[in-house]
């Protein structure tokens, strides 16, 4: 399988020990509803894994989820996310980052994308964290100044190496607001914050909350060692948060940590930038309320190379809803056929798409063999199951010609009425929790229990 590495500018073998892909992505901050443009990163995920092991490899992933220290912006300014969103909701951070959780794996679960291996929050690796920071402090790449612990870029040499930074063009920052940072590029490790901020910890350097990057490289050493096969991401990760990952990991081992980095480009909405003020973040809910299913979505995306940007229009949505209404019948024809495919004919077809999605996942040409199979050959069960094999990877729903996922938009009223079901029974208050239950069920949803949290779906 071969796969474009973002630090070497290349396509190159994929290379793993005994059969397995050890592979982290990053995760959502979860401060707010997920748009569209976050799906895109994850349903880029999904494929990777899904093609990975219709070749043939396991997987080892972890993903994490953003519940504290995630700034303004990826150069450590401004306020923490998660208190913003709690002064916005009344609420507190807790209450913020379980609500948002519990809406990105509802809108993954629409999309059929499945879950890495290990999902671990933050708040919950604080200890690994600071024990990364101490490795790093003993050898010698960490400096205090008024605001937090920081990382010193310059004593890194490989630093720049992921995004083309050149540190010897740029000069001490004398023009930084604290006037303290050795380098415009050193980033926070550790932040101190004041006695109001809810989500703090104690450590070494005094109380305060992780930077934002080096929650990945904890939680990845957590679950993956000091060897990472393949990292995944959007695109604006590049230039900042996965060159700091770099500079942390590698500095911490003494060697490259990650082997591969998979980066996927922007979904644009009408060709241009995706933003609150301009009215186009779009979220899934937004488009079922216009009458698309996810899946319309998802088969929306896998028309595109992930390293191409992708332009949404809602005329291109049409298209592909049109598109896979008429796959699915193509497909749906070919059910319970007696005609008998010559197994031949259904190798050659399977090694056209293993070909495919091993040449750095091209996923539009796998597609495009699927549509040649079933125009092409005669009506035959044999070809519906060869279909249905092609959808483990694309999870399209083929099976499902009656648009069985479409799935009506659950009500605001009753996503906040499972949140706090969810926090009365964390704090054991079960005649609360029934109470809400038995109003969610009288408003005619069902709410089932999961180790992520819950599930919420129609009666």
């Amino acid at each position: 399988m071969k796969i474009y590495n973002s630090l070497s500018r290349k396509k190159e073998n994929l290379v793993v020990e005994n059969n397995t892909v050890k592979m982290y992505t990053c995760g959502p901050t979860v401060y707010y509803f997920p748009h569209i443009g976050n799906m895109r990163a994850y349903i880029f995920m999904d494929l990777l894994r899904k093609s990975l092991k219709y070749c043939g490899f396991n997987i080892n992933g972890v993903m994490n989820i953003t519940d504290v220290g995630h700034l303004v912006s990826d150069s450590d300014e401004g306020e923490d996310k998660m208190e913003i969103a709690a002064r916005r909701e009344n609420k507190n951070p807790y209450q913020i980052a379980d609500f948002y959780t519990n809406c990105f794996f509802n809108d993954l679960s629409r999309l059929n994308i499945e879950l890495p291996e290990h999902v671990e929050k933050v708040t919950n690796i604080i200890d690994d964290m600071i024990n990364f920071i101490k490795e790093l402090e003993k050898k010698g790449y960490t400096y205090i100044i008024d605001d937090g612990v920081y990382f010193d870029v310059e004593k890194f040499k490989k630093y720049g190496e992921l995004s083309g930074k050149d540190l010897s063009k740029m000069g001490v920052n004398r023009i930084d607001e604290n006037k303290q940072k050795h380098h415009p590029f050193d980033f926070a490790l550790w932040k101190f914050v004041p006695e109001n901020h809810i989500m703090k910890w104690p450590s070494p350097w005094g109380t305060g909350c992780p930077g934002w990057h080096i929650e990945c490289s904890a939680l990845g050493e957590k679950y993956l060692g000091n060897s990472i096969d393949i990292h995944t991401g959007g695109i604006d990760h590049k230039p900042i948060h996965h060159e700091n990952e770099i500079a942390q990991n590698d500095a911490k081992e003494g060697k490259q940590v990650v082997k591969n980095w998979m980066h996927v480009e922007f979904l644009q909405v009408d060709g241009g930038k995706m933003s609150k003020s301009l009215g186009n973040l779009y979220t899934l809910n937004q488009l079922i309320e216009k009458g698309y299913t996810p899946i319309d979505f998802r088969y929306m995306n896998l028309l595109t190379h992930y390293r191409k940007s992708l332009n949404f229009t809602f005329s291109s949505l049409d298209s592909a809803k049109s598109a896979l209404k008429s796959l699915k019948n193509l497909v749906n024809e070919h059910k319970n056929q007696n005609y008998i495919t010559k197994q031949e004919i259904l190798d050659n077809y399977n090694k056209e798409f293993i070909d495919a999605i091993s040449d750095d996942l091209n996923i539009p040409l796998a597609v495009g063999v699927l549509w040649k199979m079933l125009r092409n050959e005669q009506k035959s069960n044999d070809i519906y199951n060869q279909a249905l094999k092609f959808d483990k990877v694309l999870s399209l729903d083929l099976d499902k010609n009656d648009e069985t996922k479409t799935q009506e938009e659950i009500p605001q009223e009753i996503l906040d009425l499972a949140n706090q079901r969810k926090i009365a029974r964390e704090n054991k208050d079960y005649k609360l929790s029934d109470e809400i239950r038995n109003k969610i069920n009288e408003m005619g949803f069902n709410i089932k229990d999961t180790k992520e949290g819950y599930e919420l779906s129609k009666i």
